[in-house]
C-alpha cells in the first residue's frame, strides 16, 4: 500500500504542479502586488517519523503575522491580506503543498501536518500511529472542519478551544485513517 501510495502521490502532484503552474504564476503576481513579502508562507510542521519540514502555502497574511498573534487564524483576522481572504476562502492557499507531496514530506491524503507546539498535546498512543504516516493535504478532519476558523471565532479562548475541543476530534479521525487507509479511502476523501 505505502509504495503504491507514494507512486500515486508523485504522479498526482507532478501533474497538478504542471497543470496549475499558470494559475500559480497569476496568484504569485497577485500576492506580490497586494502586499510586501514572499509569495510563499513557510512554517515548521511535524511530518512522518516526527521529522520536521517547512510546509509551502501561498502567503495570505502580513509578513510578520506570527509575531503579531496566535499560530491559529480566528474569524476575520486583521493580519490577513486582501488576496489572502480569497485564497483562504477557496483553500487555494493550500495548493503549493503539492510541492511538499512531490518532495516526499507530504501525501495527497493523510493527517494534516501540525505545528510542534500542538503536536506536544497529542496523546502518546495516538502520536505513535499518526507519525507512521506522511501528513496530507486533505483528510476526513479537513472536510469536517472546513470552517474551523469560524468555529474558533465563537470561543472566548480560541487556542484553548482548539486544544480541548477541535484537536481531540481531529486526532480520532487521524487514528481511524491509520486503520482504514487504502487507495479507495483516499479516492473517497479526494472526491
Amino acid at each position: 500500500m505505502w509504495l503504491g501510495k507514494r507512486v500515486f502521490d508523485i504522479v498526482f502532484s507532478l501533474i497538478g504542479l504542471l497543470v496549475l503552474s499558470p494559475l500559480f504564476l497569476l496568484i504569485a503576481l497577485w500576492i506580490k502586488s497586494d502586499s510586501k513579502g514572499p509569495i510563499f508562507f513557510r512554517q515548521k510542521r511535524v511530518g512522518i517519523n516526527e521529522k520536521s519540514f517547512l510546509i509551502h502555502k501561498f502567503r495570505t497574511m502580513d509578513m510578520d503575522a506570527e509575531k503579531k498573534g496566535l499560530k491559529l487564524t480566528v474569524g476575520i483576522d486583521p493580519r490577513i491580506t486582501r488576496s489572502g481572504h480569497f485564497l483562504r476562502k477557496y483553500k487555494i492557499d493550500e495548493l503549493p503543498q503539492l510541492i511538499d507531496v512531490f518532495l516526499g514530506d507530504m501525501s495527497i491524503v493523510g493527517p494534516r501536518p501540525e505545528v510542534p507546539q500542538y503536536v506536544e498535546k497529542y496523546p502518546k498512543e495516538q502520536r505513535l500511529k499518526i507519525f507512521q504516516m506522511r501528513p496530507g493535504i486533505t483528510d476526513w478532519a479537513s472536510i469536517k472542519f472546513k470552517d474551523e476558523n469560524a468555529i474558533l471565532n465563537k470561543s472566548s479562548d480560541p487556542e484553548r478551544a482548539y486544544i480541548e475541543e477541535v484537536l481531540p476530534i481531529k486526532l480520532s479521525y487521524y487514528e481511524n485513517y491509520f486503520y482504514q487507509s487504502s487507495l479507495i479511502t483516499d479516492l473517497k476523501i479526494i472526491f
